[in-house]
């Protein structure tokens, strides 16, 4: 399987000129993957979920989420847009959906699909697994990028709990292609893009991290497509019935949606990723042995709270659930589409360099082992001076080499290190 390096797909990059070196984003970093040295922030991309969290509390607006500009589509002659439910969360006083699925014709898309196609899918598949109790429970969703990488990190152990499908973008991305192709399209001249509404989603689906084949060919941000949509849907006058999905489907935008769809009794959803963080230590101290489905959003109320959006979450997550009253259960063309599980069907790879300090075991465990010792000569204020979130990431700076190694803590300078 070919992949894209993970790691040096920054898709969150600093504007030094900006960083006033706070250290804000240093604290609430999940997977402590900031510093503030010299004044300046920098990340460290081996550690980075791409949670968008630093974008979200950087009050400079020092760091930059990055994703493919809109222009990019016109590299290809057949565009495929990829809109996902939380998309309509964003448009005010747009009661029709189809409205906004016309609108991204206009501005030269030649077909669109909706993201909650796939999510409709998904959650009947998933449903059909958990019935035939094939899957380990509690069963953790995949559908956030943030998560999973999360989890690949944090919470090796985990791993075996994980829902083995595609998530509905990815989902959707194969099944706009093939329609393409069965109407005659070639497939060398088809450009899919999806419009994300956070960087961890870029983040997957650039990297080509979970199937072999990647579908799409550019990520675009919610704001800037956004803002390309208002003055064209302003100006319309009718719509096009493009719009496929059911409320399935477009309750996957929040938080809780694909729980829901899930059809399970003993179900849990948070969002907001320290909440996250709490649960998942939870899971893996089998200390909440009570439910069998877990959804996680790393984003405050789900995909609605993306930092890539333009819309307030808690007031985009408001004019979803208006929507739902104007959409059927399922969507209307749910039941053409036939697959087989292998369709959906995952055998994720993932990186297992998190926090192993090196390739070598030997290795990993003598700089862990050092890690410790020098984390034992510090006052554990974890007051964050010394540019590190932590006393203990600041020991492991020291060993992994981030910070000469005759570094002091400049709370305890007679420290010898």
């Amino acid at each position: 399987m070919q992949k894209t390096n993970l790691k040096k797909l920054h898709t969150v990059t600093l504007d030094a000129s900006k960083c006033i070196g706070c250290g804000s984003c240093v604290k609430r970093c999940p997977t402590e993957a900031i510093r503030v040295r010299n004044g300046k922030a920098s990340i460290i991309y081996d550690k980075c979920v791409a949670c968008g969290e630093c974008v979200r509390i950087c009050k400079s607006l020092a760091k930059i989420p990055s994703y493919d500009k809109l222009e990019m589509v016109n590299n290809y002659k057949y565009k495929i847009a990829l809109v996902a439910p939380s998309f309509y969360g964003q448009f005010n006083n747009v009661a029709n959906i189809n409205y906004i699925l016309t609108a991204l014709k206009k501005i030269g898309f030649d077909f669109v699909f909706e993201v909650g196609v796939g999510a409709e899918l998904v959650s009947q598949v998933t449903q059909k697994l958990v019935s035939a109790g094939k899957l380990k429970k509690p069963i953790i969703s995949t559908a956030c990028p943030a998560v999973l990488e999360l989890i690949n990190e944090r919470f090796e152990n985990l791993k075996p709990n994980l829902l083995p499908l595609l998530p509905p973008v990815d989902v959707s991305a194969k099944l706009a292609r093939e329609r393409a192709i069965s109407h005659g399209v070639a497939e060398s001249d088809i450009g899919v893009f999806f419009i994300s509404p956070c960087p961890a989603k870029v983040y997957a689906l650039k990297a080509n991290k979970i199937i072999e084949q990647n579908y799409v060919d550019g990520v675009l941000s919610v704001s800037e497509v956004y803002m390309a949509l208002m003055p064209v849907i302003s100006k319309l006058q009718e719509s096009k019935n493009l719009s496929e999905m059911g409320v399935l489907g477009l309750q996957w935008a929040s938080s809780g949606g694909e729980a829901a769809g899930v059809m399970c009794e003993k179900y849990l959803a948070a969002d907001g990723i320290e909440n996250v963080i709490d649960i998942l230590e939870r899971l893996e101290n089998g200390t909440m042995t009570d439910v069998e489905f877990v959804e996680l959003n790393a984003c405050i109320g789900g995909c609605v709270g993306g930092v890539l959006n333009v819309e307030n979450p808690f007031v985009a997550k408001a004019r979803i659930r208006q929507l739902r009253k104007k959409f059927p259960s399922i969507g209307n063309t749910l039941q053409e589409i036939d697959k087989p599980l292998e369709f959906y069907l995952v055998q994720r790879q993932l990186d297992t360099n998190g926090q192993r300090f090196d390739n070598d075991r030997q290795v990993a465990f003598e700089k862990l082992l050092e890690i410790q010792r020098l984390y034992q000569t510090l006052p554990h204020l974890d007051c964050g001076i010394c540019g590190a979130p932590s006393c203990r990431a600041f020991c492991e700076d020291i060993v992994m080499g981030r910070v000469p190694a005759d570094t002091v803590c400049p709370m305890d300078k007679g420290t010898k290190q």
